[in-house]
């Protein structure tokens, strides 16, 4: 099993790197980190069997729904989706939980 805490998409605006201008961007951004993680431990977005989203706005959960489905085009796994709070500009996170190969 592979076990991913809570990321956000990656943010350097010394180094250029935005977290995406809009909720949609933010989940792609992040799911592809997240996906790197995956592929460093021997796992990939196919193997992941839970998902917690975690968005700052209810206002941004259909935005961020639409892209998430995106990115799980073989099913979605168990997901469960929270409000979240933290000292940081980003509006969604993701942490999850994948099989490993």
């Amino acid at each position: 099993m592979v076990w991913i805490s809570g990321h956000s998409a990656p943010h350097d605006p010394a180094r250029g790197i935005h977290r995406g201008a809009t909720p949609a961007e933010e989940v792609r951004n992040a799911i592809a980190f997240i996906a790197g993680l995956l592929a460093e431990a021997g796992s990939g977005l196919e193997r992941v069997v839970q998902v917690t989203m975690l968005i700052s706005d209810r206002a941004d959960y259909a935005a961020c729904n639409a892209e998430y489905v995106k990115h799980f085009p073989s099913g979605l796994p168990a997901r469960h989706t929270a409000l979240f709070g933290v000292p940081t500009e980003a509006r969604v996170g993701f942490a999850c939980v994948a099989l490993a190969d």
